[in-house]
């Protein structure tokens, strides 16, 4: 599942994205260094996070940043925005603008710097140290961030300029960050009493501890629930590419002669819908949905423990829940009004799920077969009903998705037709790894924009599914432009052949590309308010309108080409893909629904709700909204539920549906406005894009559109009118 990473730093763990160029903040003591501060300063030099990269665009030196640098850097850069923040807080002159907001914008250069590095490779590029340090920075972390939310005299600061607000004589994005500043306050706990602002303080670092354990008890999860296969007569039905590759796989990890069969991060796999032998889909099936419910690495605990004391915490806050406090800043405002949405569509959905599921059960009779459809059969017969309906094999297709084409000739292409921009390689850049390709983005009148990161293949130290992330965020008051980049899973083929990519993995790369323009073409003043720190339901709706563009036949003509021959995909082949995109779209509504329902679920237990069984609790959460379709299992199982639980979708993974009302009804005026065109394309960047969170989401949206949204995109768009 696609998922978006702003930079944990920015907006997750600290309260400001700001960052500045300036050298360490000038030491108040001007005593003689001691022993301490002299090898402090040694570390200072040797350390390349304590200065900004000499990279353009600050990119980072992944060249010099070793893992030893990223402690001591991040120990640091807590220390300075303290020290900073403080003398915000202290000192004697009025509250202004600039002596709070924009002070505050421009705190914590060192911090930001080192933690947007370390986060990044923490879920890119991780290794023991790596999670070492993770385990030992969470606690620190969240007190930094705690010291700051909850300074009572930080707060009055902003308050006052926020009662004052419309009396200052201030630009409109001043005021808008002088709201978003004070809203953030409110909810961390800024009016609490001392004797509560201490236990949420306790609350908080425990939550911190234990999203920290579930983020790494995961990463070993998908190790450990792989499945290894002795006979290689089992793994009839997969291409001759994806057997080798399991058997590199399996060699790598010391079974030299066997084959490994990855698990990935949702419940259902990729391989089920190609192998042949049942008891080996059952196994690999079972592998993924059992993970985290027992065993050394048992996630079900952190699960309980995690929605209990989120709960508390939302109590503390004054808020019914913990749905209903997270739920306060963003365009739905309310469980009840995710619910209802949620409610108006379950009956059309599982409508058309049991006729899915009816017309497979039938497939499976026509085989020979003779047994009940389980989860485990679904994705294997329903390629042979979409074969069937529409001719399509989707094994036929893969040599037209080139991963290297679709990239140049499909998603940059897209984005040079509609918003002019351009992507240069850029091999001098260093990277983390080889895999990792660095590209430079220009605009239309040839100016740079953006530096841009694409680490697209799966490896050890990658958690699963696919994200955007930022190096540096843009903004004009600290004089940054953006370094970007895009994570994916996506299996690299043996070395010399070429790595195919099935449609689903074609429309991830316009997502998430979708949010990285999101990030690039930001032209806000404050980092607070740049590129996609918006709402949770708003942030993917950018994403999800590129998707659509993956499916639009001049951006398919250009891309959908033979490895080997250049050819154009078939036009019999192109019309039954497009017309197949439909197809299974009750099972994947339903599936994607069912884990949303159990996210608001579990975050709708009150303060005082004893610890849950997990499965128990999943089991009564589906009955309760109609979901409970026994072959149709959540997308994620609570145990593996990295959105909600250790990532910041907490109470939030409905967020991608109604984001995908509003990408829906964009992309269908889009095509009422001439398409793939320029002029509807800058309209779009420069309403949506280029504005970040400095407009609110639904007046950024009807500045676009003329209008607020309706559902008939999204019916159209799925299959469900």
């Amino acid at each position: 599942m696609r998922k978006t990473l702003i930079a944990v730093v920015l907006g997750q763990i600290l309260l400001t994205t700001g960052c500045s160029k300036s050298e360490e903040a000038t030491k108040t003591d001007t005593a003689a260094p001691t022993v301490q501060t002299q090898a402090a300063a040694a570390v200072t030099q040797q350390n390349p996070l304590f200065s900004a990269s000499a990279l353009q665009y600050e990119a980072p030196d992944f060249n010099a940043i070793k893992i030893e640098h990223f402690q001591p850097a991040l120990e640091a850069g807590i220390a300075e925005q303290m020290q900073e923040v403080l003398a915000i807080a202290e000192q004697a002159d009025a509250p202004t603008f600039a002596n709070t907001i924009e002070a505050l914008e421009r705190s914590g250069a060192l911090l930001s710097r080192a933690s947007s590095v370390f986060y990044n490779l923490s879920s890119s590029n991780s290794n023991e140290e790596i999670r070492t340090i993770q385990r030992e920075m969470a606690p620190k972390m969240a007190a930094h961030t705690d010291n700051i939310n909850l300074n009572a005299k930080l707060f009055s600061r902003i308050d006052t300029l926020y009662q004052q607000r419309e009396q200052l004589g201030l630009a409109t994005e001043q005021i808008r960050l002088i709201e978003v500043y004070h809203q953030r306050f409110v909810l961390a706990g800024a009016r609490l009493s001392d004797e509560q602002k201490v236990q949420i303080r306790a609350l908080n670092e425990e939550e911190s501890t234990l999203t920290n354990d579930f983020q790494q008890r995961l990463m070993k999860l998908s190790k450990s629930a792989a499945v290894l296969v002795a006979d290689v007569a089992k793994l009839d039905g997969l291409s001759d590419t994806a057997i080798r590759n399991a058997a590199k796989d399996a060699a790598d990890a010391g079974h030299e002669g066997q084959y490994l069969l990855n698990i990935t991060n949702t419940t259902r796999q990729p391989v089920l819908a190609q192998l042949t032998d049942r008891d080996l889909r059952q196994q690999v099936w079972q592998a993924s949905s059992s993970r985290g419910l027992t065993g050394d690495n048992e996630t079900a605990s952190l699960v309980a423990r995690l929605a209990q004391l989120r709960a508390q915490k939302a109590q503390l806050l004054g808020f019914e829940n913990w749905a209903t406090y997270r739920l306060a800043p963003q365009m739905a405002k309310t469980p009840t009004a995710v619910f209802d949405m949620f409610g108006s569509m379950v009956p059309a959905v599982v409508k058309n799920t049991e006729k899915e599921a009816a017309a497979i059960q039938a497939m499976i009779k026509q085989t020979g077969a003779d047994f009940e459809l389980q989860p485990w059969d679904w994705a294997f017969y329903a390629e042979k009903v979409r074969k069937a309906q529409y001719d399509l094999d989707e094994s036929s297709l893969k040599p037209y998705f080139e991963f290297n084409r679709v990239l140049q000739d499909g998603v940059f292409f897209t984005l040079n037709q509609l918003y002019g921009v351009t992507f240069k390689p850029r091999p001098d850049l260093p990277v983390y790894h080889p895999d990792v390709k660095a590209w430079e983005v220009f605009d239309a009148d040839g100016s740079s924009m953006a530096i841009f990161y694409g680490d697209y293949y799966a490896r050890e130290g990658k958690r699963g599914g696919a994200w955007m992330s930022s190096f540096v965020r843009q903004s004009e008051l600290l004089n940054q432009k953006p370094v970007v980049v895009n994570v994916m899973n996506i299996q690299k083929a043996p070395d010399g052949e070429p790595t195919f990519v099935s449609y689903d993995q074609v429309t991830t790369m316009f997502h998430e590309l979708g949010h990285g323009t999101h990030g690039m073409f930001s032209k806000v003043k404050y980092p607070s308010l740049s590129g996609t720190a918006v709402s949770r339901d708003f942030v993917e709706f950018p994403s999800t309108f590129e998707e659509d563009w993956a499916g639009h036949p001049d951006v398919l003509a250009n891309y959908a080409k033979h490895y080997k021959t250049g050819e154009p995909l078939p036009a019999d082949m192109l019309d039954k893909l497009l017309r197949s995109r439909s197809f299974n779209m009750g099972f994947d509504t339903l599936e994607y629904m069912s884990a949303a329902l159990l996210d608001l679920e579990w975050h709708s237990l009150s303060a005082d709700a004893p610890l849950q069984d997990v499965a128990k609790f999943e089991a009564a959460a589906l009955a309760k909204h109609g979901v409970n379709l026994s072959a149709v299992p959540p997308r994620y199982r609570s145990t593996y539920f990295s959105h909600a639980f250790p990532g910041g979708y907490s109470a939030s993974y409905y967020a991608y549906m109604w984001s995908e009302i509003l990408a829906a009804d964009a992309f269908a005026y889009v095509q009422t406005q001439g398409g793939l065109k320029r002029e509807i394309g800058m309209k779009f960047r420069q309403a949506i894009r280029e504005v970040g969170n400095s407009v609110p989401p639904m007046e950024a949206y009807e500045n676009f559109r003329g209008q607020q949204p309706t559902t008939d995109g999204l019916l159209k768009r799925r299959g469900l009118l």
